[in-house]
């Protein structure tokens, strides 16, 4: 296989905790665990609405915090409007997984690297900050006014910078995002996430398509070919 020209990461999941960065944010104004899950359940939901057109194009800031507030009224807890605006924040505050930062730092040496992700910029910007992802820019939904596994996320990401989608690399946890840049072209890694979801996950637990390369982790990924040193 050969090298790709820039590699497209998935964030949620994929290089961060998203659950037990929100589940802490959450407990800490008195809300139980399971709100987080709650609140990630009405993430593809409300994306659907935006994808088949049935609202204008909205940022996930926007899509989080109408989420929040709706549940908010089902568990019954009077939030100010400051509690919910920094509440709301949780999502720019999350940490990455043990091996993401070498992992992409290891990769940043040799490739473009790039979070092709649903979160608006402002999100992965301040995630990025907090976390240390050395991202070289930031890709994606906002860049493309739509939603993974929208087309457009991947096009416009490879178009960004000026390579094919067949020079650009998805590197995912999860099965249906490489599908649908696979699709489209684009190479494509597998990094389980068997935490992401809690004790309880069921899904994308192993590859179930023909993807170009599988990897335990970020670090593990940069050893791999055509990644590794070795095959400089």
């Amino acid at each position: 296989m050969r090298a790709p020209k820039a590699l497209f990461f998935d964030v949620f999941g994929t290089c961060v905790d998203w659950r037990t960065s929100v589940i802490r944010a959450v407990e800490s104004f008195g809300l139980p665990a399971r709100f987080a899950d709650d609140w990630r359940a009405r993430y593809q939901p409300q994306l659907e609405t935006v994808r088949t057109g049935e609202r204008p194009w909205t940022v996930l800031d926007v899509l989080h915090r109408e989420a929040l507030d709706e549940l908010l009224a089902e568990y019954g807890a009077p939030l100010t409007e400051a509690q919910r605006a920094e509440l709301n924040l949780a999502w720019h505050r999350l940490d990455p997984w043990p091996d993401t930062v070498e992992g992409l730092m290891r990769l940043k040496e040799r490739f473009v690297i790039a979070p092709v992700s649903n979160g608006n910029i402002a999100l992965i910007v301040d995630m990025a900050k907090y976390a240390g992802l050395p991202w070289d820019v930031v890709l994606g939904a906002e860049l493309a006014r739509a939603y993974k596994p929208q087309p457009e996320v991947y096009l416009r990401s490879a178009e960004a910078l000026g390579i094919a989608p067949g020079e650009a690399m998805m590197v995912a946890a999860h099965n249906g995002d490489l599908e649908a840049a696979s699709r489209l072209g684009l190479m494509t890694a597998f990094v389980p996430r068997p935490a992401e979801h809690g004790p309880g996950q069921t899904t994308d637990l192993e590859p179930d398509g023909d993807w170009d390369v599988v990897a335990a982790d970020l670090v593990a990924l940069a050893a791999t070919a055509p990644f590794g040193a070795e095959t400089c």
